[in-house]
């Protein structure tokens, strides 16, 4: 199934994207109003994509779909336990960009290999995995493969490192580190992934069976406080916006698909906990 779902997933979602839909939208309504007597209806389009475009980016309403996802699961507190293992997901490392100039090149998600750095300074006796395969369609190098070559360079010993480099998406993060590091019953796992990605992040582990706390990360919103701001620039809000819509519609997917056992994963582990 993943063999469909990974590249139609890429095509569909650049279609719906928040802001290259409204984009669309424009460029329509525009063709439709100079080339046909459809002018209503170009009109119509004209304004939605105009309207959308300005309020994704300048208004609050990213914050306001963001939210309710990086909320979702608390901060992991200063003086919680240590953990057996820690599970940092992939998405930080531009792996074609450090591959092309053979340093670490990391993105706007560049907390997660950061705090793979600092929890393995923290709790010295933990397994680290990290789970990154390659994000292209057709091939590409995996960032587990980066990590592997530019871990000095973050502070994290080779030596310590579990490296799971197969998985394409979420759920093959959860199924493939599940079956790599095989945990024990009463075994604590962080699983460290960006704070929004981080339902259906853990939605996909326990569906996998493997019971983990989160470590959110990554965070672009500082409250709901947010509610009440304006962006100063229309890309930084469509940014968030298109990130907020593409993890929504992904935890719906995955839903259908059977992938995570909850619309919207929480906390607290609908099926119990007896598997800790």
């Amino acid at each position: 199934m993943n063999a469909v779902f990974f590249p139609l997933s890429k095509v569909v979602y650049f279609v719906i994207t928040p802001s290259n839909f409204f984009i669309f939208a424009v460029l329509a309504g525009l063709l439709l109003l100079a080339v046909t007597r459809l002018r209503r209806t170009g009109f119509g389009l004209t304004i939605i994509g105009g309207l959308g475009l300005a309020l994704g980016g300048l208004s609050p309403l990213s914050e306001a779909v963001l939210l309710p996802l990086e909320q979702r699961f608390p901060a992991y507190p200063p003086d919680g336990p240590a953990p057996a293992g820690i599970i940092v997901l992939g998405g930080g490392i531009e792996a074609g960009l450090s591959e092309a100039r053979d340093q670490i090149v990391v993105n706007d998600a560049a907390e997660r290999p950061i705090y793979l750095a600092d929890l393995a300074r923290r709790f010295p006796t933990a397994r680290l995995v990290f789970s990154g395969g390659s994000g292209f369609i057709r091939g590409g190098i995996a960032e587990a493969d980066i990590l592997s070559r530019q871990a000095d360079v973050i502070g994290v010993p080779r030596t310590r490192l579990i490296l799971e480099n197969r998985s394409r998406n979420t759920q093959e993060n959860a199924a493939f580190s599940a079956s790599l590091v095989q945990p024990k019953p009463g075994e604590r796992w962080l699983l460290v992934t960006s704070a929004w990605h981080m339902p259906r992040a853990v939605g996909c582990f326990r569906q996998a069976g493997f019971t983990v706390d989160a470590f959110p990360v990554d965070y672009r919103t500082r409250g709901w406080s947010d509610l009440t701001r304006f962006n100063g620039f229309a890309s930084d809000g469509l940014f968030q916006l298109d990130l907020a819509v593409k993890e929504w519609i992904g935890l719906v997917v995955y839903r259908w698909s059977g992938y995570t056992p909850d619309w919207l994963p929480g906390p607290e582990d609908p099926a119990g906990s007896a598997s800790r």
